[in-house]
């Protein structure tokens, strides 16, 4: 085993110094949130929890978990996340799969098309009127005009670019089709890019906010990220017109909302971080 000199040991020191205060930085306001779910109304409401909680008190996840529309919220964000995840997954594996191809005719001019979207937009006012438009106003619409994203595109296309055609042309050989050198070639050996673009298309599915809140007008169609904000301005009203009492703070309220909406995140990212760094290490550095 190599020893290393004095440089490269204060190097190897401080670099790990740094990352556990940064991932301490990063994980504080979680444990924050959490405690100050946890805590008494006096606890939170006067700044005295820290780091633990303070004053045990459960009432506020009673409150959220005895709650119907929350529950309807998460159904809903869980629909729009697992199948808009899939339809997204479905358009970006086939756009990506045929911009890799030099044959493809006009396969620059589709590549710049896709590329330009990225540096330019219409803005928001044309694309929110343009969603109005064509009907954008329940869950099931909102699935498929969000699923396109030029990047996630360009990152599989990368990826597939790399595959080598030695592979494919064996595959043409054995009288493979397109779909099955697709499914059975690329898909397998793009396992990690896949994975990783659907963790991109998942993740802003149910963190989704400014769209679900200007196009899912229905109670029955209203995501986590939005019931949650009108929850909380709700409360606020109600404190201020005297008609609400409650025995815990608003604010560990809140936090409790939001610790039970992002359990499922903390649950499925671990399993899956293994995919994430080898997908964007990979698929991002190849032209």
């Amino acid at each position: 085993m190599k020893r290393l000199d004095r440089t490269e040991k204060i190097f190897k020191i401080m670099s790990y110094v740094l990352l556990t205060i940064f991932a301490l930085a990063c994980l504080y306001p979680f444990i924050y949130v959490l405690s100050g779910s946890l805590s008494s109304k006096s606890a939170v409401d006067t700044g005295q929890v820290v780091l633990w909680p303070v004053g045990f008190n459960f009432d506020t996840y009673i409150t959220v978990l005895s709650d119907n529309d929350f529950w309807l919220a998460y159904c809903n964000t869980f629909f729009v996340t697992i199948y808009g995840t899939l339809v997204s997954m479905l358009v970006a594996i086939c756009g990506a799969y045929a911009l890799s191809k030099t044959r493809l005719m006009f396969g620059r001019g589709f590549n710049f098309m896709l590329v330009f979207t990225m540096w330019f937009s219409a803005g928001m006012i044309p694309t929110y009127r343009n969603f109005l438009r064509f009907g954008v106003d329940n869950k099931y619409m909102f699935i498929i005009a969000l699923g396109f994203n030029a990047f996630n595109i360009i990152l599989l296309r990368n990826y597939f670019s790399g595959v080598p055609t030695e592979i494919e042309e064996a595959a043409t050989i054995d009288g493979a089709t397109e779909f099955q050198i697709l499914t059975k070639v690329y898909v397998p050996m793009s396992k990690s890019s896949i994975i990783t673009v659907a963790m991109f298309y998942a993740v802003a599915r149910w963190n989704g906010y400014i769209w679900a809140q200007m196009l899912l007008t229905s109670n029955t169609d209203t995501l986590l990220t939005v019931y949650i904000k009108q929850n909380m301005a709700q409360m606020v009203e109600r404190l201020n017109n005297g008609t609400w009492e409650p025995p815990y703070s608003t604010y560990a309220l809140q936090y409790a909302f939001i610790v039970c909406s992002i359990i499922p995140v903390i649950i499925v990212y671990p399993m899956l971080q293994k995919y994430f760094a080898a997908g964007v290490n990979v698929g991002g550095v190849k032209e």
